[in-house]
């Protein structure tokens, strides 16, 4: 059910804005068969992910915070925590949800979310059906992000490797 993985996405290929009109001098251009892996262009799954000519697409990411009703019960916390991972299933398994996972370390960001999303206020909306943000145990801030499109993929092959499911 639960089919997140958080993975650290460490790439900085090119730091262009998106819409700028001139062209980022380390974008790489590559041609069909000129992939230095070995690998080959697919058209077809780069349109199958909706990807731009760089593998790439449009999201919103999520900053999970917390939020300012943090008095609830060790059994209304556990409520709520069951709640928000079942809720995060749910939009993993119709597509809206990405990526997801919490940090590891204390502090005010508790998680990410990874929208596949174009807008703001389509992940909005999607916040709102999150049980913890409506207690407001927790509070989002949302940004456009712009990532590779292989993330689309990430619900699929973390399925394949989750020996437990939460």
């Amino acid at each position: 059910m639960y089919k997140i993985l958080l993975i650290a996405c460490a790439f900085c290929a090119f730091a262009c804005e998106r819409g700028a009109e001139e062209e980022c001098i380390s974008d790489p251009i590559v041609t069909e068969g000129d992939l230095s892996s070995g690998a080959t262009y697919d058209s077809l799954y780069a349109e199958k992910l909706e990807a731009d000519e760089y593998g790439m697409h449009e999201y919103v990411i999520a900053f999970l915070k917390i939020g300012p009703n943090r008095d609830q019960t060790e059994e209304e916390q556990k409520e709520l925590q069951r709640a928000h991972l079942d809720n995060i299933g749910r939009m993993a398994d119709d597509g809206t949800l990405v990526l997801a996972g919490p940090f590891s370390e204390e502090g005010e960001l508790k998680g990410i979310y990874i929208f596949n999303v174009k807008t703001i206020e389509e992940a909005q909306e999607l916040t709102h059906t999150d049980p913890a943000i409506k207690a407001g145990r927790l509070i989002m801030e949302l940004h456009p992000w712009y990532g590779s499109a292989a993330l689309l993929e990430v619900n699929e092959i973390h399925e394949r490797i989750a020996k437990i499911k939460i």
